[in-house]
């Protein structure tokens, strides 16, 4: 079965091998943030709907997950805002009652969760990992070009309500963005906020494969461990690249839809399309060149590292 919802499994930084679940049309969010790696947002929506179907996605779940494959999260993730899909709820009890042996994950931007029907939805992963990049209204307007029916008091306020109420883990991500979020007075602010939600970890995350918007840079390490400490006593910890473990299973028969799959939600090294697709380092190279040679996909380099995406010609 070819799938269109279902991409990876991924070897993720934080949750391992990670089956993602694409909730929505590419690229529909509540944000348009600057650093985002697929780019910018085309749809900027706030109103829930079921974008893609239930039925769509039992079918491709059922397809993958009777199979009985390796994994440590089923995670609902992709190409745009998951909370924004008003089935997902549904599903994510589906693959609960029907596959209990494996943990779900939801990849949020946590701008949805004032609204009551997002956090009814969002109440029985096993673990959330929303964003939150900054609490002024002037560093959050430059980082995340929210809907303008978005208001960031109104999120937060959302997000540490549900924080509250909610049983499972919850990992709050902060994109470092230097210029804009590493001043003393937004990390003071970010730290109030964050004491308030009381995560069961903070994650600093910076730029390490193409955005959005070629201004923004990599923060040195100095400036990463020095927020680490700013934050403390929170349970802080950095995001750093690792090789990954090489996946033995692949996803897709076909070597050139797997890699244009992987690469059309997020730019991708070599070394990590053959860790994913389970392919050597030659098949992937060959693959890669064909799609480049078809004016497909095209080459970008962040910080001396050579990631390959979905054309912008």
């Amino acid at each position: 079965m070819s799938y269109k919802y279902l991409f990876g499994p991924v070897n993720s930084r934080r949750l391992g091998i990670s089956l993602g679940v694409d909730m929505v049309p590419f690229k529909t969010c509540s944000l348009d943030c600057v650093y985002c790696e697929c780019g910018n947002t085309t749809e900027l929506a706030c109103d829930l709907k079921e974008y893609v179907s239930f039925d769509d996605l039992r079918k491709e779940l059922d397809d993958y997950l009777s199979k009985h494959p390796k994994l440590d999260y089923v995670t609902f993730a992709g190409s745009g805002e998951p909370t924004l899909n008003s089935c997902l709820g549904k599903i994510e009890y589906y693959v609960k009652t029907n596959y209990p042996d494996y943990k779900t994950a939801l990849l949020t931007n946590g701008t949805l969760f004032f609204i009551p029907e997002v956090r009814k939805n969002a109440m029985h992963f096993d673990l959330i990992c929303p964003s939150l990049d900054a609490v002024s209204d002037e560093a959050f307007v430059k980082i995340n070009r929210p809907s303008h029916n978005l208001d960031n008091k109104t999120i937060i306020d959302g997000l540490t309500n549900f924080a509250h109420e909610f049983k499972g883990q919850l990992w709050v991500e902060v994109f470092i963005v230097p210029g804009i979020n590493d001043s003393i007075s937004e990390l003071g602010l970010l730290k109030e906020k964050l004491l308030l939600i009381n995560p069961d970890r903070v994650q600093i995350n910076s730029l390490d494969r193409p955005g959005t918007c070629d201004w923004v840079t990599v923060p040195s390490h100095e400036l990463l461990d020095k927020v680490k400490s700013f934050l403390a006593p929170l349970p802080v910890e950095i995001i750093s690249r690792s090789r990954s473990n090489p996946i033995t299973e692949s996803t897709a028969a076909d070597i050139e839809e797997t890699v244009v799959s992987l690469i059309r939600r997020r730019p991708s090294t070599i070394e990590e399309l053959s860790a994913i697709s389970g392919r050597t380092i030659d098949e992937i190279s060959s693959t890669l060149n064909l799609l480049t040679n078809k004016g497909m996909i095209e080459k970008n380099s962040v910080n001396k590292i050579i990631f390959y995406q979905i054309s912008q010609k």
